[in-house]
């Protein structure tokens, strides 16, 4: 919001939340029914194709949000080297309220205003028309009117809201109040309306006038310079014609330049044409593709998680990862998406980029899902997954990378033994994999309430698992477990490392069910049904548990806030809250900020335990709360 927000700020149909789109149905029925039913001589293609072309703009929009997003993450020709945090995220989340605007005044207008009916596609008068109106009147009122708005008065009511995003994006660009957009669109109107009433009008004049305007702005907020010299070189005018990304980022951090829509002639006779405009492109566009000191290697876990990415879908990012129930109508476009991404992305890519003392991180994502990790084509599986890995483990020894962390979901004990097979293959890594094995034990240990005397221990039995249980029985705390195989496997661990194995326990069914449960994966749903009322649950694989007792508590999967310092956080990590990383993630960062310069992974591989979780909360990490 503004900080003062004048009147008009909110958009009218706020109160209807996701509904809102429903306003438009009408319309977009009966031109749909009109369209099918009636002959091709009384059929109005511009009327049936208002509301294809609005999901045109979207895709159009969205595809500009993931270019941006995944441009600046790899650093190449960034403009503003800061972050974004998530109250940009929250102010910027209804970025389509213009697409739907424009389609109620094209359906307002369609009904007004006869001369737009059975428009032609094509006229030349008209587009020469609509291009000259706008490098005239539209530029030279929204360059005054622009100036207007960073009056004190207009300002704070009005245009804060957008200049609230320092560092922009996209969808910055259409981040205004109500009454601001209002003006904007009569600015905007003056083109399609002086063709409509000469007779000069057409589709391509009035959607391509939009869509020219959804380009520029996208392009004018995209935080990173894609306008090569060779542009200016050959015809040197243009500079005064075309606005640069790096041009419009210095009216965002400068606030008194630059005022221009996009063409910056306006500014160069006004005198407000800021001086530091050509360096800053130029120095854009030198920017080099950054190399990070940690990688935290990720993948997707279902189809609908890629709507969880933060490359275009930041609002969904924003908030931990569940279900929802709009994404089953959206199915075969998720199938579209799953395939796209694995087809253009065969190897890991650059999924974020954050920053904390002076490290630069990044999150890379192996286009594959966790069903593909678990597959029942183990060996071809096995084979292709672990390429991909190799492929980026190896890329990330060639950038200088010093540490990767394998957040794989715990898949890595049967697909490649927590990396070892890495080490084993390459000897002479000077990188550093980290399987984050030591801060999940340290974290699941510190989540437990204190107190606690005894307790059950359920799920796979994996490297995670059999640490947590020796720490436990040496520290007094008896360990019961449902299965005997379970038990002979453990008890046989914790013989080896000389464990007090006298505390673990094999359970006689669930009439001596403990209070508080250690789940991991493979735990049967059944199990959780048995349980007694206000059990606690805490996971300590990667995956958390299907909540199936309103009537228990559920702990997160081993995890912790970040500090406040930690920059350009804006995306929730899977189902965690705001701010939250999992231990395998935050242990890329431990390794490097105290200079452990050892691999932690293999089956066997252990940090002191004590010692990761001290160095944790040394760094400003903090505990997630207990359910209560």
């Amino acid at each position: 919001m503004a900080t003062k927000p004048g009147i008009l700020t909110n958009w009218p149909w706020k109160p209807l939340g996701p509904f809102k789109y429903m306003i438009l149905a009408p319309w977009v029925v009966h031109s749909t029914y009109q369209f099918m039913v009636k002959g091709e001589s009384e059929r109005d293609l511009f009327y049936f194709l208002i509301f294809p072309f609005l999901l045109v703009r979207m895709l159009h929009n969205l595809i500009w949000i993931s270019l941006s997003r995944y441009r600046t993450a790899k650093g190449n020709n960034r403009i503003v080297d800061k972050g974004i945090e998530f109250e940009q995220v929250d102010r910027e989340r209804n970025w389509d309220d213009q697409i739907l605007l424009t389609g109620v005044l094209f359906y307002i207008s369609y009904m007004k205003v006869t001369q737009i009916h059975k428009l032609p596609v094509w006229r030349t008068k008209g587009v020469a028309i609509t291009c000259l109106l706008h490098a005239g009147p539209v530029e030279f009122l929204y360059y005054w009117f622009h100036r207007m708005l960073h009056h004190h008065y207009l300002y704070s009511r009005y245009h804060s809201h957008h200049h609230s995003s320092i560092v922009t994006e996209p969808i910055t660009s259409v981040t205004h109040p109500f009454a601001e957009h209002t003006v904007y669109f009569m600015l905007f109107a003056i083109p399609m309306l002086t063709t409509a009433f000469t007779g000069t009008a057409s589709i391509a004049s009035g959607f391509g006038y939009i869509l020219y305007i959804d380009f520029m702005n996208n392009m004018g907020h995209c935080n990173f310079e894609l306008i090569p010299n060779w542009v200016f070189s050959l015809f040197p005018p243009l500079k005064y014609l075309m606005y640069t990304p790096s041009f419009h980022s210095l009216h965002h951090t400068k606030f008194r330049t630059n005022y221009s829509l996009f063409m910056p002639i306006y500014d160069y006779v006004y005198g407000t044409m800021d001086k530091s405009s050509d360096a800053l492109y130029e120095v854009s566009l030198q920017r080099p593709e950054e190399s990070p000191d940690v990688v935290h290697l990720t993948h997707l876990t279902t189809p609908e998680s890629i709507y969880h990415l933060r490359l275009g879908f930041a609002s969904l990012a924003s908030r931990p990862h569940s279900f929802q129930w709009y994404l089953r109508l959206l199915w075969p476009l998720t199938l579209f998406w799953s395939v796209i991404i694995n087809w253009i992305h065969g190897r890991a890519f650059v999924l974020e980029r954050t920053t904390f003392k002076n490290l630069k991180l990044h999150s890379w994502v192996v286009p594959r899902y966790h069903k593909q990790y678990i597959s029942q084509c183990r060996r071809e599986a096995a084979r292709l997954l672990n390429s991909l890995i190799e492929e980026a483990i190896l890329d990330a020894e060639l950038r200088g990378v010093k540490v990767l962390s394998l957040g794989l979901q715990n898949q890595g004990e049967e697909l490649n033994a927590n990396g070892e097979l890495y080490i084993q293959k390459f000897p002479q890594l000077k990188i550093k994999l980290v399987d984050g094995s030591s801060l999940a034990v340290a974290v699941v240990l510190n989540s437990i309430p204190k107190g606690t005397t005894q307790l059950m221990l359920r799920g796979n039995l994996t490297k995670v698992a059999y640490a947590i249980a020796e720490a436990l029985c040496e520290n007094g705390i008896q360990v019961a477990v449902l299965y005997e195989d379970e038990y002979d496997k453990l008890k046989q661990r914790l013989t080896a490392s000389n464990s007090k194995s006298d505390n673990l326990v094999l359970s006689t069914g669930y009439a001596d069910q403990k209070m508080t449960w250690l789940v991991g994966d493979g735990w049967a749903e059944d199990e959780q049904l048995k349980v007694s009322k206000g059990t606690l649950f805490i996971p300590f694989s990667q995956f958390p548990p299907k909540k199936l007792r309103k009537d228990c508590f559920y702990h997160s999967t081993p995890a912790m806030i970040a500090p406040a310092s930690f920059a350009n956080m804006h995306s929730c990590e899977n189902w965690l809250p705001r701010r939250a990383m999992s231990a395998w993630r935050i242990a890329g960062i431990l390794h490097v900020l105290e200079g452990w310069n050892v691999h932690e992974c293999g089956s066997m591989t252990m940090f002191n335990i004590e010692e990761v979780w001290q160095a944790c909360l040394r760094h400003g990490f903090q505990p997630l709360m207990t359910p209560a």
